[in-house]
Order: structure tokens, then sequence, then C-alpha cells
């Protein structure tokens, strides 16, 4: 069978580039059914993306990288096609927009994109045996016992990263870059909650806070969610791709208020007050209890000097905590890492070293914030990738 392109991979980014490439498109999927990373993020209803989308809240070994693809498909160019094929939709927070109804429109797009633009999809079919011959790219197909040889003359791959191993994620994108002898860089677990030993938050399960969680150089206002293993939440998964093995994040349980000058207020106002009464009124209760044990917070307000409620305010605003690890792949939304930009052209995804064969999505080492951003990343790049192929 020979084709003109091949995309391995029919999750968002794979889906996108096979509706948007010309000629005959073979798009190849182990799953039972494409998308389904679309499926089941944003609770079901798809963070498709972000207002406030630009390189700056995207890691990779080069920053500048995915600036290209993002300036030439840009958040307001999938809100335009979300928009035409009647899809609604809402801002949740910070830029984060979400389907009003279901995650599965956005599938049914693509799907139907896909579909008037006359790709052949297989699903429930493994690819392998990936070589590049002088007519392009040769692999094999087997689906149900069957296999079936196949010859592309471009070859796409967006197999995603390791990250959710039980939906099916492997790291095959990783493995075709090293036989093809392109880099790729560390790949880690990112957007993925911290874990501690003996349970160390457990009596605080279930328990929620507005905290800025600092890993590296770098902050996210967000919730934090105590948990029987650990630390969950927007603000410690954003943290996590910034956090490394051996440091200390630090956690400040009220960024936006100035306890020093509330406390001091309530001093002057109701000091028979108990300190860890009124702290409660800032902080979750159960939080206040479990951080009794570890800082002193016996009295009431008018027994408190100004230097102790400096140094209580100060442990509150700067906890410093060193997680054991991750939950890893298991949970992580996205691995961070990944084929190095380095050996790839930032406008067309295409390897530079084997014309023909391209990377895009969350194969390539450029990783997304929370909210959105990973799913822009996966438009873009395939849509750097398809106009490529179209050229």
């Amino acid at each position: 069978m020979q084709v003109d392109t091949a995309i391995i991979g029919a999750g968002a980014a794979g889906m996108m580039c096979a509706a948007h490439a010309k000629g005959r498109i073979l798009l190849v999927d182990h799953a039972r059914a494409p998308g389904e990373k679309i499926r089941i993020s944003g609770g079901g209803r798809c963070n498709f993306t972000n207002l406030y989308t630009d390189a700056g809240a995207f890691l990779s070994q080069n920053p500048h990288f995915a600036k290209s693809a993002l300036a030439r498909y840009t958040q307001w160019d999938f809100i335009d096609l979300v928009d035409r094929h009647g899809i609604t939709w809402h801002e949740k927070t910070l830029g984060q927009l979400f389907c009003d109804t279901s995650a599965k429109e956005i599938i049914a797009m693509l799907r139907g994109l896909m579909q008037q633009n006359g790709v052949d999809l297989r699903l429930q079919t493994t690819a392998q045996g990936f070589a590049k011959s002088p007519d392009g790219f040769t692999f094999s197909l087997e689906t149900d016992g069957t296999r079936a040889q196949i010859t592309a003359n471009n070859l796409v791959i967006c197999t995603g990263g390791k990250s959710i191993p039980k939906m099916g994620a492997t790291g095959l994108a990783y493995d075709l870059a090293a036989q093809f002898g392109l880099p790729v860089t560390e790949t880690r677990p990112a957007l993925v909650p911290f874990t501690f030993d003996k349970e160390r938050f457990a009596d605080l399960a279930g328990v929620s806070a507005k905290a800025r969680i600092t890993a590296g150089a770098q902050s996210f206002d967000e919730a934090l969610l105590f948990t029987h293993r650990g630390l969950s939440g927007p603000a410690v998964l954003q943290a996590s791709s910034y956090w490394r093995e051996g440091e200390e994040v630090s956690v400040n349980l009220s960024p936006d208020v100035d306890l020093m000058d509330k406390l001091r207020n309530q001093r002057h106002q109701s000091g028979r007050r108990n300190l860890t009464t009124e702290l409660a009124t800032h902080l979750p209760a159960r939080l206040v209890d479990h951080l009794a044990r570890e800082i002193d917070l016996t009295g009431n307000l008018a027994d408190q000097s100004d230097q102790r409620l400096g140094t209580i305010c100060k442990k509150l605003s700067d906890w410093r905590l060193k997680p054991t690890g991750t939950e890893g792949y298991r949970t992580a939304e996205v691995t961070l890492g990944g084929v190095c930009t380095d050996a790839l052209s930032a406008r067309t995804m295409e390897a530079k070293s084997v014309p023909g064969l391209y990377f895009i999505g969350e194969a390539v080492d450029v990783t997304g914030w929370l909210g959105g951003y990973n799913f822009q990343w996966a438009w873009s790049s395939a849509m750097a990738a398809a106009r490529a192929l179209n050229s």
C-alpha cells in the first residue's frame, strides 16, 4: 500500500494533522478509539486551549522553538475552528477554555474533518518495522493478525510521551527518533502530584487551599490539594514541571493576604481570641491544626508580640517542604522533554537530517503549563507539519 503521508498516533496532534494534510493520508493507532486523551481531559469537557497562550508558557531546552508554530496557528485560530463547528465553550479561569457540553464534540469535529479529507483511519492496529528507503518510509501494519506493508512518502510521528500508560502511552516516538539518529532530551513526568513519606499529609486528605507554590525560580498561584500520598491541585501540578529530586518547594499559604497586618489588627480588636481560631478564618481549620504541630500557635492574639507574629507569618508564607518524588507517569498529564528541538525545523517540524520525517505534539521537547497549553501546542505543531506537507 502506497500513501503520501503516514501519521502514527491518532491523538490531538495526529488527528489535527490528518484533517489538514493533502493527498493520501493514513492515520494509525493501536487504541480502540481516536483522541482518548481529549475525551478524558478537563473532566470530560476538554480544556482545548488557553486565551493567554504564548511561548513563555512552555518548557524546552530551546525556549524559542515553539514561537514559530504558535504564532502561525494561534489559540484564536482554533477557537474560530471550534466556533465554525457550533461547539459552545466557556472560560473557566486563567484563560482556560472548556467545551460547554463534552470533550467528545472536539473528537467528533476532528473525525468529521478527517472524513471530509478522505483520511484512512486504522484503529487497533500496530505499526512496526520502520525503515527509510529510496521510495520514502516503509513499515508494516498488523490488525487482527493480518499484515500489510506500507510505503509512505512522508512519516509523521505523534504518539505522545510516556504519561498515563494505562491508556496505551509508550516511548515509541523516542525509539523512532533514536532509530533515525535524532537526539532525545531527558524525559520526566510533568504536571504530576508530589509524594511524601509516611503519609505525611494523610490527616489533611481532601483539604484544599489557595496557595503559591514555588519550585526552582517559578511560582504558581492556584489551588493546593492535600492527598493521602502528598500534594496535588493545579498549583502543585504546575510547579512539578520545574522541580527536581532532592529540592524543596516553597508553599505560601497566604499569597493574596497580608496576614501580618490582619493578625495585628485582630490583636487590637479581639485580643482574647485564640490564635488558632483567628488563623482558621484565613486557612482551613484542619490545616491550622496540622500546622500547630510544627509551629507554636498557642495562646491568644493579645499574647503574641510583633516578632512572634512575624515568625509565624514567615513560616506560613514560606513553608518549606521536600517531596520524596512524584506519582510518576501513572498520573502525569504530560511528559517533560522529548525529541530534541535542535534536530527539527521550528517552522515545519521536519527532521533536519531525515527529509520527510516529522515529529509533532507531546513527543517533541515542548511542554506547556496546565490549562490548555499542551492542546494548543498539539494544534499548532500539527498545522505546521500539515502546511509543510501541503507545500
